[in-house]
């Protein structure tokens, strides 16, 4: 399977690119192709421009100005996504890459009736979210309802692909992580995507 591993973190020494690391090793140890998408090494733009808004329901759409990128998603069947938590959501790079990435005619296309939108990234048959919070487990998801899976899951999976697996994969309270813990998450990184 194609696999586009998209990293979005600033700091090369992070955690979260030990995970794509972690993560890029496993699955090319299964016989995968990883396509290592670093949102921050290949400078992406997260800023939709006044033109790409002012076009969003013309048909088709462009998507020339980050044609590159569109094209790596096109080709992927999976999709593999790193990144932390900040302040309960995406880091910017990332929403912005979905804002850029995932438009009409790549992810979806708007259903002629209106009100709803027909899925596009049927060639995507997974989904899986590796990501760390500085938050514990309790107030990510006791009272915070976990919205970042519910933005995943029920939204770009369920609206922009049909039938894929979806897996979230989280370390909460990063921040106070031991080194043992951190070891222990990215061996379960290891095993769970070795199994793909």
């Amino acid at each position: 399977m194609r696999i586009l591993l998209v990293l979005a973190h600033p700091l090369p020494e992070s955690f979260a690119t030990a995970v794509a690391r972690t993560a890029r090793e496993a699955l090319e140890a299964s016989g995968h192709v990883v396509d290592l998408l670093d949102l921050y090494a290949e400078d992406f733009d997260p800023r939709l421009s006044e033109a790409e808004r002012r076009g969003y329901f013309d048909t088709p759409y462009d998507t020339s100005a980050v044609a590159g990128f569109v094209d790596r998603l096109k080709a992927a069947e999976g999709l593999v996504l790193v990144f932390p938590q900040w302040w309960f959501n995406f880091p910017a790079i990332l929403k912005g890459f979905f804002d850029r990435i995932f438009t009409p005619g790549v992810a979806f296309t708007h259903d002629a009736a209106g009100g709803r939108i027909v899925p596009q990234l049927t060639n995507i048959r997974l989904l899986y979210a590796l990501t760390t919070t500085g938050s514990p487990w309790w107030l990510v998801h006791v009272y915070m309802g976990n919205p970042v899976r519910r933005l995943l899951k029920r939204g770009i999976a369920n609206f922009c692909s049909k039938k894929l697996i979806f897996r979230m994969m989280s370390l909460h309270d990063m921040d106070r992580a031991s080194e043992a813990r951190r070891k222990a998450h990215l061996e379960r990184i290891r095993k769970a995507l070795a199994a793909i």
